[in-house]
């Protein structure tokens, strides 16, 4: 049954626009999120009508939820109107934790060692059904609230299913789908169970469209589509790859707090001879996919190969905690201290510190780390975009030489005026950083130019139309 207030746009993504915060006094507090999906929908405008479904995440959105039946205050999300699940918490650990985060991004990333992983028995298929629960409240919120042909938007991994699922519900309905990861490759793809595997792909095939960040990621799902079902069927793919918001970077990267921040980095990194020291500058969460430690190794063979660094350059890493709640990140978040510690502690004198590394999120200093890069360090194993290496040399203020994966979507648009590098292997990475350190202040401001300009051809805004005009063209 359609709601009296039918939406004509729906988005769906397991994280929503807004997050609450339950006080001890009972008091719900609000907080806005940002990000590229909250830029994107703001350009359809207020007389446009638009409905953002997302699940709860925590105990202050569950609390929000039973107090407003799921449509919540307007007020509360900057005059969105959001719809809320209150999906039971065991269901979306399984859902969220279980089969998207351990599951889904460990085959599309490439992460899974395989003579131990995976091993999917009687445990995975619970946690299977609890995904497809979760996906199924998704595909019935989202067909209460859509208007006739209204258009739907779907958002990423987790909500692999909701195309196909939605379709059966509500066939007059204009379904995309966009996939923020890498699509893996289908040799890769084939180690989920058979039967897992052709009924993700059915259920994205669901969807009217299909898009990804890179044509390498379209081509790849593409690949897997033929292999295991034959081909794509009706589903038409795009790709359509998201770029850095240039006018909010600049605008907040210049506030009083931002200051601030560059003016301690500043300090923390210092001077040798009278001359500010170089930065070579990383921005990451520490999910297993951005390689930190081994460009923290690479940097390491940089000061041992190349000792008239020492004291010339810092390496400022900054590696906010991600996925804490699973073991194998809090591991991996160790070990990352480990090596930073053992670098300081092997090359460290008492006026330098090779690698300033910061674990507590803090976008502000982010922000003020990419004004003063000399060098920014973007290596992950695998990354469907990755906004970082587009972000840096926007903001950069002497020019930026970007050292950058091959793996990362991002190489698609910025491989020609990067440093491209193999992100596992340590020894060409250094020798990327040695060229980077050492590039003509000339040919590293074009590159910068060059690489700005490319990085913001998307900005969200567009981005997100684009992929709302594909959808009404179907």
């Amino acid at each position: 049954m359609v709601s009296e207030q039918a939406a004509q746009v729906l988005v769906a993504s397991n994280r929503g626009p807004v997050s609450y915060t339950l006080g001890e006094d009972g008091t719900l507090t609000s907080g806005r999120g940002g990000g590229g999906l909250v830029s994107g929908l703001s350009a359809i405008g207020p007389d446009t009508n638009a409905v953002w479904v997302c699940a709860a995440l925590a105990d202050g959105d569950r609390e929000a939820v039973r107090r407003t039946g799921g449509r919540l205050d307007t007020g509360d999300t900057g005059g969105q109107r959001v719809r809320m699940l209150d999906i039971p918490p065991e269901v979306y650990a399984d859902a969220y934790n279980g089969v998207a985060n351990s599951t889904l991004w460990f085959v599309h990333h490439l992460l899974f060692q395989t003579p131990l992983e995976p091993a999917f028995g009687a445990e995975f298929r619970a946690q299977w059904a609890s995904y497809e629960t979760y996906n199924r409240a998704f595909a019935e919120a989202l067909a209460d609230e859509a208007g006739d042909g209204a258009a739907v938007l779907i958002q990423d991994y987790h909500l692999a299913l909701v195309p196909g699922m939605l379709r059966a519900l509500r066939p007059d309905l204009r379904i995309g789908l966009f996939w923020h990861t890498p699509w893996a490759p289908v040799d890769f793809y084939r180690l989920l169970p058979d039967d897992i595997g052709r009924q993700l792909l059915r259920g994205i095939l669901g969807a009217d469209r299909a898009a990804f960040h890179t044509h390498r990621w379209a081509d790849a799902f593409t690949g897997c589509c033929t292999e295991l079902l034959g081909g794509t069927g009706k589903t038409r793919i795009g790709v359509h790859g998201l770029g850095a918001d240039a006018d909010f970077l600049r605008e907040r990267a210049h506030r009083p707090d931002v200051d601030e921040r560059l003016a301690e980095l500043r300090e923390q990194i210092g001077e040798h001879d009278g001359a500010p020291r170089k930065a070579i500058v990383r921005v990451d969460r520490t999910e297993l996919s951005k390689n930190i430690v081994r460009g923290m190794l690479a940097y390491r063979q940089l000061l041992t190969e190349r000792p008239e660094w020492r004291e010339r350059v810092t390496h400022v890493a900054f590696a906010y905690p991600s996925r804490q709640d699973l073991t194998v990140y809090r591991d991996y978040t160790a070990r990352v201290q480990e090596v930073a510690d053992a670098i300081n502690s092997e090359y460290g004198t008492p006026g330098w510190t090779p690698v300033v590394l910061h674990v507590k999120d803090d976008f502000a200093r982010s922000l003020a780390s990419y004004r003063l890069a000399d060098v920014a360090l973007v290596n992950p194993i695998r990354d469907g975009m990755n906004l970082v290496a587009k972000e840096i040399p926007v903001l950069s203020e002497g020019g930026c030489a970007l050292v950058l994966s091959r793996e990362a979507g991002a190489y698609e648009e910025l491989g020609e005026d990067a440093l491209v590098v193999n992100p596992y292997d340590v020894s060409a990475t250094a020798a990327a950083l040695h060229e980077a350190l050492t590039m003509d202040t000339d040919d590293r401001a074009a590159r910068t130019k060059r690489l700005a300009a490319a990085a913001t051809a998307l900005p969200p805004q567009r981005w997100f139309l684009d992929q709302l005009d594909a959808l009404r063209a179907v």
